[in-house]
């Protein structure tokens, strides 16, 4: 670069530097002058936008990982290999992104790492703290291997490579306990939680459907990354992870069907009640019409359409989360809870920050296929089985039987 070239601002780049200017204001006020500064939170909703949408979204959204890596790594099923270590960036950043917004909604942020000395068996959120503390360590040493690659550690990527098969399996106990124990946490208020979504099935129901917010995160991260950098849409692999979650939807759709007959549920969800349009928004919008819009092989194949289905999955899966967090709580609590400028805007920023993250990912490390002989410089290196967000190897059996059982037509 000459003394006369500048960085191109672009409206994109100026739009993400505003965000990080206006998030870096409010983090500031938001740890000097505490919570009420900067949210809406009060005793009758201690907890608002940045558990509902922060924690629980960020995490099930997060699960990226989930199906592909353990088809590749344990079915070895090499034509999906290509995706393998996108689904690796966005689950490690998914997760420090989580843990970083905790430290935000915590009153006492100073006192985050007390669950790892003060133990308390009996509490989920004890289980949920140290579960999520020690993946995202898995998915540390998982991403390391990109990064040892990077700077041509031919050693280090040897540890790397010989602790993965202790990952996988570390992988597999420890996101099967958080991602359903998320859904148990809500099973200690049962005259709280409104009835549509207050069921002993709840930490099933959020353990499969992060599974399918983590296909549809897969197809829409592809997409906009393919724009963004200019790469070629590897649409043969996300077709298939859009038969596959049509699958996964049709399995949560079926059993969130099955949970409200069985409970006698049905009238309250037909009610039009602001409960119940909430649930419809939820159910049919980003349930049913995305798992209708992929049982169609040419909707699977259009890369607009594909797309389409994965973001209606995306919102129906936040548009859940959030009745759950929130929605459900306001008829018990006898009031509404509507997040505040400020804890919207520093949600924004932590969003920001991850496509920010992402991008650089992309740019400067081995993430894509193309990029490789730009990174590689012609030097041979092992063959990266540096794991994913590992929880697929949980999900991939089960999700593969779900495929064949519903019998979802192929191209």
């Amino acid at each position: 670069m000459t003394a006369l070239e500048r960085p191109r601002m672009s409206f994109w780049k100026a739009v993400f530097l505003a965000i990080v200017a206006v998030g870096l204001v409010l983090c500031y006020v938001r740890f000097t002058k505490g919570l009420g500064a900067v949210t809406n939170l009060s005793d009758k909703f201690p907890w608002g936008l940045w558990v509902g949408f922060d924690l629980l979204c960020g995490v099930g959204l997060a699960a990226g990982g989930f199906v592909i890596t353990a088809t590749v790594y344990i079915f070895h099923i090499e034509r999906l290999r290509p995706v393998v270590r996108a689904t690796i960036l966005t689950a490690f950043l998914g997760y420090i992104l989580v843990v970083s917004a905790l430290m935000f909604d915590i009153g006492r942020p100073w006192a985050m790492w007390h669950p790892l000395v003060m133990w308390n068996p009996h509490s989920v959120m004890f289980e949920v703290s140290w579960c999520v503390t020690l993946y995202t360590t898995v998915l540390f040493l998982e991403f390391s291997g990109m990064i040892f690659e990077k700077l041509k550690w031919p050693r280090a990527m040897k540890v790397q490579h010989a602790i993965t098969l202790p990952c996988v399996v570390a992988g597999v106990l420890l996101s099967t306990l958080h991602q359903s124990s998320l859904g148990t946490v809500y099973l200690i208020v049962p005259g709280k939680l409104h009835a549509l979504w207050y069921t002993q099935t709840l930490p099933i129901l959020f353990w499969i459907s992060s599974v399918a917010a983590g296909l549809a995160m897969l197809i829409f991260e592809s997409r906009l990354s393919s724009k963004a950098f200019g790469r070629q849409l590897e649409m043969p692999i996300l077709s298939e992870a859009g038969r596959v979650l049509a699958a996964v939807l049709g399995v949560y759709g079926a059993l969130r069907v099955y949970d409200l007959g069985t409970r006698g549920m049905f009238g309250q969800a037909l009610d039009f009640s602001y409960e119940s349009r909430m649930f419809l928004l939820e159910f049919v919008g980003g349930l049913l019409v995305p798992f209708v819009m992929l049982l169609f092989p040419k909707v699977r194949a259009n890369a607009k359409w594909l797309y389409g289905a994965a973001v209606l999955t995306i919102l129906g899966f936040v548009t859940n989360r959030l009745n759950v967090s929130i929605t459900g709580f306001e008829g018990a609590q006898g009031g509404t809870y509507l997040p505040s400028v400020s804890e919207t805007l520093i949600t924004v920023f932590f969003v920001a920050l991850g496509f920010g993250a992402f991008a650089l990912g992309v740019r400067h490390l081995n993430i894509y296929p193309e990029n490789e002989e730009k990174h590689g410089a012609g030097t041979k290196t092992a063959k990266p089985e540096v794991g994913s967000a590992i929880e697929a190897t949980a999900a991939a059996p089960v999700v593969r039987e779900m495929a064949t059982a519903v019998r979802i037509p192929t191209a």
